[in-house]
């Protein structure tokens, strides 16, 4: 059988974890200063295998959203 894989859905994040950060007279998605410092700290936690189920969960969706963000600001770049 096969193991679901937890996460927190990337819009849980939504009105708390995003900014907006102008580079270029373009406008890019980032996240806050606290949501990427909770993600260097689970990244952490991860590296030395101490991270625990619920925290995999967390940091899954926060990679998650982060991967939308490359994507979208990619998309903006382009235009």
């Amino acid at each position: 059988m096969i193991d679901p894989k937890l996460m927190i859905e990337p819009s849980y994040w939504l009105e708390t974890g995003i900014k907006l950060e102008k580079v270029n007279n373009l406008n890019f998605f980032r996240l806050t200063d606290e949501l990427q410092a909770r993600s260097d700290e689970l990244l952490d936690k991860n590296k030395s295998g101490l991270i625990t189920k619920e925290e995999k969960a967390e940091l899954d969706g926060i990679s998650e959203l982060a991967q939308i963000f490359t994507y979208a600001n990619s998309v903006l770049a382009a235009m």
